[in-house]
């Protein structure tokens, strides 16, 4: 098995986000006020990419993470604690999607994704997810193929580069997965010897990790993914669980010149 169950949760409606929230969007739309947090530069590259930035996004979600046994000995996914990380990361990625959504965005640029631990308890994860949504300012359409925001990781600088490369983003996908490694060192300390279980253990788990986020991909019916970084951590669950996921941003052509002009090298010739 390749994907954990992983439960559809009902798409969150703009009546769930919090009051002042929904004030603040709709205050900004009506103002035509932005807020992003943006570097100056990606600010302008955004805007010259033919993007306005509408405002700042966000999305979280606080999930309690049921209780696996784990098999001593045993290298496995402990799926529990997968879905648990898939469910808060939809849960959070959704709502930043409201948010842009009602601001009347046709996506959002540089989100990022931070998970905490919170002092309540090993077993409570919050994942946050930000972002500045934008608009086409050309009026084209560049939502998704399913009417969503689409949502990216990539800078202001890359998101520029893309977009003049003729490639457009679809979507923020992620893979994941949490394995408990059941093998320990082995050997003599003057040994020089892989582990093997341990090896293939991790190979495993960024197999699935890298496996998943290209189902994602495909789902949204992109060609590819771009700024994939694949990263390994351990939380509070214990010295052999091990989480790997992998995220990237899935784009699809939007022409066949795939050609940018070249940098040129520009000499004043002012004597000032």
């Amino acid at each position: 098995m390749t994907q954990p169950t992983i439960q559809a949760h009902q798409r969150p409606h703009l009546d769930d986000l919090p009051q002042h929230a929904r004030e603040r969007l709709a205050g900004m739309r009506q103002h035509h006020f932005f807020t992003s947090d943006l570097s100056v530069n990606e600010f302008l590259l955004v805007k010259e990419a033919g993007f306005q930035p509408l405002g700042l996004v966000m999305g979280s979600s606080i999930y309690h993470i049921g209780y696996q046994p784990i098999r001593a000995g045993i290298s496995e996914e402990l799926t529990v604690l997968t879905q648990a990380l898939y469910s808060a990361r939809e849960l959070a990625m959704v709502r930043m999607e409201e948010e842009a959504d009602a601001l009347g965005a046709d996506g959002i640029v540089a989100v990022r994704l931070e998970l905490n631990v919170h002092a309540w308890g090993a077993n409570v994860i919050e994942f946050m997810a930000i972002g500045t949504a934008v608009k086409c300012e050309q009026g084209q359409n560049y939502r998704g193929f399913d009417g969503r925001p689409f949502t990216s990781d990539l800078s202001g600088q890359d998101f520029w580069t893309l977009l003049n490369a003729g490639y457009r983003p679809l979507g923020f996908v992620m893979g994941n997965c949490v394995y408990y490694v059941g093998q320990g060192p082995q050997g003599t300390p003057r040994e020089n010897l892989e582990l093997v279980g341990p090896t293939q253990a991790l190979y495993d788990a960024r197999e699935l990790a890298m496996e998943r986020m290209q189902v994602e991909a495909e789902a949204l019916q992109a060609n590819g993914i771009v700024g994939v970084t694949i990263d390994e951590n351990n939380h509070t669950w214990g010295p052999a669980v091990l989480e790997f996921s992998a995220v990237g941003t899935a784009v699809v052509p939007i022409r066949d010149d795939h050609r940018i002009p070249r940098p040129t090298l520009v000499l004043s010739v002012s004597d000032r």
